[in-house]
């Protein structure tokens, strides 16, 4: 079974940067495309960023310039680098797997990882 593990959320002031991880256990890193979601409060789960199997990556237009998504195959973890953190980027950030191949060459389908929070003061 593959797990995906996100750290690094915090408090942050405006205009700070914060790097989230996501760690994916249980998985020898295979995967279809694997984005960072988030959702804040009263508000619909928004995508914010991903990344292909093919290192293509998309963004959504309010991080374009600001969010940058990579990812280290030597440690099966995908990054976040949030840079010039703007107050609405308050949100709880998920990590997700569209396709994640498990060590037994097993593929699971939208994993998702538990969230981590971050927060930007005014």
């Amino acid at each position: 079974q593959v797990q995906l593990v996100e750290s690094g959320g915090g408090l942050v002031q405006a205009g700070g940067s914060l790097r989230l991880s996501c760690a994916a256990s249980g998985s020898i890193f295979s995967f279809t495309a694997m984005g960072w979601y988030r959702q804040a409060p009263g508000k619909q789960r928004e995508l914010v960023a991903n990344i292909r199997s093919d290192g293509s990556t998309n963004y959504a237009d309010s991080v374009k310039g600001r969010f940058t998504i990579f990812r280290d195959n030597a440690k099966n973890t995908v990054y976040l680098q949030m840079n010039s953190l703007k107050p609405e980027d308050t949100a709880a950030y998920y990590c997700n797997a569209e396709a994640l191949r498990g060590r037994g060459g097993i593929w699971y389908n939208n994993v998702w990882g538990q969230g981590t929070q971050v927060s930007v003061s005014s």
